[in-house]
């Protein structure tokens, strides 16, 4: 039986009523979980700015909720390295900024806190231990312990405590959330959050391992996480932490041959920001345009930043008399068309933990992934590893403690034969060590504040680079007033 016209005009609008009802609540959701806002101004009104706060996207899918990320050190304080909330981490913290350099916030739908280049690659110095520390962009986040943050999320996701009753009653404490966005988070965002926190477990296995030394303040285990993170390979026994290392200058590797990173595994500085801007991520990137674009600002930004100088007094006599002892004993690697070329193991001698993480077959897969993400580079170098790049030695005062592992505490400490170096000393202190060259690593206050460091653990070899070791006293004085020039 036919439908009256008046049938069907009262189902015409029925229909354009649920029409209307489905597309607001699609913009409600939208706009609650989707919708992208432009940071505040402040965090990207300069280069420094941007590079310290701005976005590189990784609140989108590795972003914590603002008000989880804001109380989950207040739920579960335990959980850290010690007092203090998120400074107990050695994050580099501006005062009077609402979160850590390199911690970035963004609205996607809700507040997110994601992370950016300088969560990693700020150095914090202090001349006296009365002084606020200076910050320096692009430097090796030495005071920096990531593996701890890592286990941090972990921890408290793994906790019954994580629940919606425990984590609302502590964001009632410090706002006043509108009472859809309270609903949100109880039903949605808090289990979601957990959930994916959860998911990262067992690609974090391997930090939890009692076989594996702690990382340390300033360093990280990178093709580990590499291949554990974007290849989601099965883990295996290899462990080879480095240190974070300092990122200002690029453009002095715009030369034919060189490579970056401790083992000379990636090409250039283009692959190892897009690699690294990827493991951020944590995800293929919403869009290839707009990743690129950010990629080619940090280039641009990195490659003309100078290598910050030393602060302190000079010795300039005693300085130009260290260029003598330098170019005879220290340029033929350091300062020569040897240097970001990587040398053999042997004759450095220098643990090989970081060198036996990654292979060739590793790199292939790597590049397969990118490449599939349709973003084009040179990539990682697929060859065999057989020794480290002698690196450049820019801002070399500051880049403490040495070797690509950071074995060594200071300058002075590696200009000793290997048997008198440090056994045992303290990484992530950061007041400066004017006579040595590097950070105080040894006191009550570099054992509070810092990470132990046993050269007898697994990777943590202090052998090795025993070029300069036999100079007489005077030279070598001289040679360490020279490199706080350089």
């Amino acid at each position: 039986m036919a439908f009256s016209k008046k049938s069907s005009s009262k189902w015409k609008r029925i229909f354009a009523l649920l029409l209307v009802v489905g597309a607001a609540f699609g913009y409600y959701g939208w706009y609650k979980f989707f919708r992208e806002e432009p940071q505040e101004a402040w965090m990207t009104a300069t280069p420094e700015m941007r590079f310290r706060y701005g976005s590189i996207g990784g609140e989108r899918d590795a972003g914590i909720p603002y008000w989880i990320f804001y109380v989950l050190p207040r739920l579960f304080p335990e959980k850290l390295p010690g007092p203090g909330g998120y400074a107990s981490l050695g994050v580099s913290w501006e005062q009077g900024k609402e979160l850590p350099i390199g911690f970035t916030k963004k609205t996607i739908g809700f507040a997110r806190v994601g992370n950016n280049c300088a969560s990693c690659h700020t150095t914090n110095y202090r001349a006296a231990p009365n002084e606020n520390p200076v910050f320096l962009n692009a430097g090796p986040g030495h005071t920096l312990n990531l593996e701890a943050f890592f286990r941090f999320l972990v921890d408290c996701a793994k906790d019954p405590r994580f629940n919606a009753d425990n984590l609302m009653r502590e964001i009632n404490l410090v706002t006043d959330l509108a009472f859809d966005d309270a609903l949100a988070y109880r039903f949605l965002i808090i289990p979601m959050t957990k959930k994916r926190l959860l998911e990262r477990e067992a690609q974090f296995a391997w930090i939890y391992r009692k076989d594996f030394p702690d990382w340390g303040r300033g360093r990280d285990d990178s093709m580990n996480l590499t291949k554990y993170f974007m290849l989601n390979l099965p883990m295996d026994n290899t462990f080879g932490p480095g240190d974070i290392p300092s990122i200002w200058n690029l453009k002095k590797y715009n030369v034919a041959g060189t490579t970056m990173n401790w083992s000379g595994d990636s090409h250039d500085a283009y692959s190892v920001i897009i690699d690294s801007a990827l493991g951020v991520l944590g995800a293929p990137p919403k869009s290839n345009d707009e990743f690129l674009e950010q990629i080619k600002w940090l280039q641009d930004y990195l490659s003309n930043m100078p290598a910050p100088k030393y602060p302190f007094a000079i010795d300039a006599a005693r300085a130009e008399a260290g260029k003598s002892v330098f170019d005879q004993h220290c340029a033929s690697c350091h300062a020569s068309d040897k240097t970001g070329r990587r040398m053999p193991l042997a004759g450095i001698d220098t643990d090989r933990g970081r060198m036996d993480t990654w292979n060739k077959d590793n790199a292939v897969a790597a590049n397969k992934v990118v490449t599939e993400m349709g973003i084009i580079r040179k990539g990682l170098v697929e060859e065999p590893l057989d020794g480290y790049n002698p690196p450049f030695l820019d801002g070399v005062w500051v880049r403490g403690p040495y070797l690509h592992h950071g074995a060594v505490p200071t300058l002075r400490d590696l200009l000793e034969p290997p048997a008198n170096r440090p056994k045992v000393f303290w990484r992530g202190y950061d007041l400066y060590d004017q006579k040595n060259v590097g950070f105080i690593s040894t006191g009550p206050e570099s054992e509070r504040v810092g990470t132990k460091f046993d050269t007898s653990a697994l990777a943590n070899g202090n052998g090795g680079h025993v070029f300069g070791t036999t100079l007489p006293a005077a030279e070598k004085e001289s040679l360490l007033e020279y490199l706080k020039t350089l």
